[in-house]
């Protein structure tokens, strides 16, 4: 496939990008930024999170994971589902009922600054390593593809790509990412179907028989009765409710897209809508998947892991194909690293520099700040995605499931101890258990062969004894508040 068409049809999808924002961003000011001027239709938010929370590596890694855990990945999306229930109807009412820019301000209100300050920085810590491992997946894929016949290095093509998503958000922020990343989710979730089409085709298979075929293979399992293994499917839901909790409910990326909702009562529709539509579109995944490997078994193409869905969609399939895996890819892209980087921003201003709280700061001045630091992560992005193309995995999400599990717990512990108990905390030590716990489940995750004698397995619910850990160790420097009755 020529690298300079595929070259042509990037840009064409960029300028229609850039086309929609100026079309949203007109009259835009801080308040459209960070909230969308609370008036965001619910609908066209869960749609256009459903791009969010997929992302580039849903779109590569979970297909091509497929020939090692069959189809183990949707018990995770079961456990989303009820995640999402949760969040609809614990956090967003809080939420709401707060009119929160950032919803680490609930922290502020019911714990202290401290507590609000180390929640917002995790979270800014865990968005930037987790949206820079998506984002460096399909740079580097773009960089096979494209850039490379170009003689462009690797570096240059990232600072193109972030400068290019830096055009489009500058001003409207989720104002504008809310028609972005639903034009953007459309083109992904097309390309996908077109791609399944195409292959059953190819194979004269129907949806039947490309199942029987796949069973055959060991690919379509779901359900692991096994215990001990990491993919026991009660591990595996209760890891994915647990994700979706901390991932989308304490996320200042995922939430402040449904607190730019008008009500509280459209948010949690949005939210229980996108927990239905993602049960559907990670089986569609998983189902591409297992036609892949299938695709490849027929032309004796030993490939699996991050490599096969860009290689078979490149190489062994019409020109077509490839252009619309191109703009999927793109299209998956785009929508997790543009919100990263406005949430990102949205949190730094408000939680950690307080720009709304200076009462000193014009609006102008506050815009200014907010735009500097914009570009500040831009830069972070490409300093990240060097990174880790230096310690590229075969399987990214892995280590953004575990870079998770790591750095959200915390969070998981703070939200769940201000929601669950009334005691307050002594201010100064918050920082130092957030700290020591993800250290703890290091040296658990590490030692797991000593501990258990490769009997039994910790997985994605490592995610889950983090917060247990910083809940208890919260509960442990905390004290009852005279001023309330302890729950």
């Amino acid at each position: 496939m020529s690298p300079a068409l595929l070259f042509f049809f990037v840009i064409a999808y960029f300028i229609l990008l850039l086309a929609v924002a100026w079309r949203t961003s007109r009259g835009s000011d801080n308040e459209s930024f960070f909230i969308g001027n609370r008036n965001s239709n619910w609908m066209l938010v869960a749609f256009g999170m459903i791009g969010t929370s997929l992302s580039g590596v849903t779109f590569v890694s979970v297909p091509g994971a497929v020939a090692r855990e069959s189809f183990a990945y949707f018990q995770i999306t079961l456990g989303y589902f009820f995640g999402y229930i949760l969040i609809a109807y614990v956090l967003l009412p809080v939420y709401y009922r707060l009119r929160l820019t950032s919803i680490y301000d609930y922290l502020k209100e019911r714990l202290g600054m401290s507590s609000y300050k180390t929640g917002a920085a995790f979270f800014i810590l865990s968005r930037v390593l987790g949206a820079t491992a998506r984002l460096y997946l399909v740079v580097n894929i773009l960089q096979g593809a494209i850039l490379s016949g170009f003689h462009v290095p690797f570096w240059l093509t990232t600072l193109v790509i972030l400068l290019m998503i830096l055009l489009y958000t500058y001003e409207g922020g989720v104002k504008t990412i809310v028609w972005t990343d639903t034009l953007q989710t459309t083109c992904m979730l097309g390309g996908m179907v077109i791609c399944v089409i195409y292959i059953l085709h190819h194979l004269n298979l129907n949806l039947s028989g490309a199942l029987e075929a796949m069973q055959s293979k060991g690919y379509s399992k779901v359900f692991f009765t096994d215990p001990n293994s990491k993919l026991f499917f009660l591990k595996q839901i209760i890891a994915g409710i647990f994700i979706a909790l901390t991932m989308t409910g304490m996320d200042q990326e995922m939430m402040q897209k449904s607190i730019s909702v008008r009500t509280l009562k459209d948010s949690q529709k949005n939210m229980l809508v996108l927990g239905c539509i993602m049960l559907f579109v990670i089986f569609l995944f998983l189902f591409l998947g297992g036609l892949l490997h299938l695709f490849a078994s027929s032309e004796n193409l030993p490939l699996t892991g991050d490599k096969l869905f860009p290689e078979l969609a490149l190489h062994h399939m019409p020109r077509y194909i490839s252009i619309i895996f191109i703009i999927a890819l793109i299209s998956a892209l785009f929508p997790s690293s543009d919100g990263a980087i406005t949430a990102l921003t949205a949190s730094f201003c408000i939680d950690i520099l307080g720009i709304q709280r200076n009462t000193a700061l014009s609006e102008a001045n506050r815009k200014k700040i907010r735009q500097r630091i914009h570009l500040v992560f831009v830069f972070v992005f490409l300093l990240f995605v060097i990174i880790y193309k230096w310690i590229s995995s075969d399987s990214m999400i892995g280590i953004i499931l575990k870079v998770a599990a790591y750095t959200y717990g915390p969070l998981l512990g703070l939200f769940s101890f201000s929601i669950l108990t009334k005691r307050k905390l002594r201010e100064r030590l918050v920082p130092f258990i957030c700290i020591l716990s993800p250290l703890l489940c290091f040296l658990i995750d590490s030692s797991q062969e000593w501990l258990f004698g490769g009997k039994f397995h910790i997985g994605l619910e490592l995610l889950v004894i983090n917060g247990l850990i910083t809940f208890i160790g919260l509960f442990l420097i905390s004290y009852r508040d005279p001023l309330m009755v302890d729950g």
